[in-house]
């Protein structure tokens, strides 16, 4: 690998997430917390536990981040060509377009991020904090990180507030705690960006849209055309597809189910 290849922006980005989670972490275990007195006390089972959701969580962002989040394929292969045929034949009022930019044939929910240069099925959106775009594939264990990261930064919260002991002259306290006080700042704000995270993507996730449609929807054309979301299925539903993949088939064929109902409506 040519040494220049470590300046990629990819490259950067997971080794600044993963020297920033161990970096932290080291803090919490050398200052007066929580931690140094089970320790001290000979109580291992809470420190144990704290590093393996360390990283259990830095296992989750590498997988997340390093995975295929669901990529439309350029070249068909033939059984992906029988599925075009089988998607073809089902009647639509929207019909599929090709990608001004990658020219593939973009199911249903699918976008073209310029960030990876792909287009990706059912994108939700590229996150800069993973290099990586969040879709079809990989989404559901992005949740799954938002979660553990949050259990991980409010259970460091907590050890780094253990911590903190306020006195004055401020000067040797300043020296004395300084980076402690840091770093709880520091997980204060990251435990206020996943929580909204996790709350948003949960709430997404309940009702079967992305953050590009909730954003963009006036701008979808399969959305535009309809009053409210055409893939929303039930809460129940909902989550089962999204986790488990239950029940299956395409969002063509949902979509043509959902146009036949709408008529028969009428």
């Amino acid at each position: 690998m040519a040494p220049w290849a470590l300046l990629r922006p990819g490259v950067l980005v997971r080794t600044g997430h993963t020297v920033l989670t161990w970096g932290i972490t080291l803090v919490l275990f050398l200052h007066d917390t929580a931690l140094r007195q089970w320790e001290e006390q000979g109580e291992l089972l809470l420190p144990l536990t704290f590093l393996l959701l360390v990283l259990g969580s830095l296992l989750l962002y590498l997988a997340v981040s390093l995975m295929d989040p669901g990529y439309v394929n350029v070249l068909l292969q033939p059984q992906e060509e029988a599925k075009e045929e089988q998607t073809a034949m089902v009647p639509q009022a929207i019909p599929l377009r090709r990608c001004r930019y990658c020219m593939v044939l973009q199911p249903l929910r699918a976008r073209h991020c310029r960030e990876c240069r792909r287009c990706v099925r059912r994108y939700d959106h590229h996150c800069p904090w993973m290099e990586n775009c969040v879709g079809e594939r990989n989404h559901p264990l992005f949740v799954a990180y938002l979660a553990l990261q949050l259990v991980v930064l409010l259970w460091g919260l907590y050890l780094a507030w253990s911590g903190l002991r306020f006195f004055r002259p401020w000067g040797l306290w300043l020296r004395s705690s300084g980076l402690l006080f840091a770093t709880f700042l520091l997980l204060s704000l990251f435990s206020l960006v996943a929580s909204l995270l996790l709350a948003s993507h949960l709430y997404l996730v309940a009702s079967n849209t992305t953050t590009w449609e909730f954003i963009s929807s006036h701008r979808i054309a399969y959305l535009r055309q309809r009053p409210g979301n055409p893939f929303d299925r039930g809460l129940t539903r909902n989550l089962a597809h999204f986790f488990c993949g239950w029940p299956s088939g395409s969002w063509e064929t949902l979509w043509a189910e959902e146009e036949e109902g709408s008529s028969q409506d009428v």
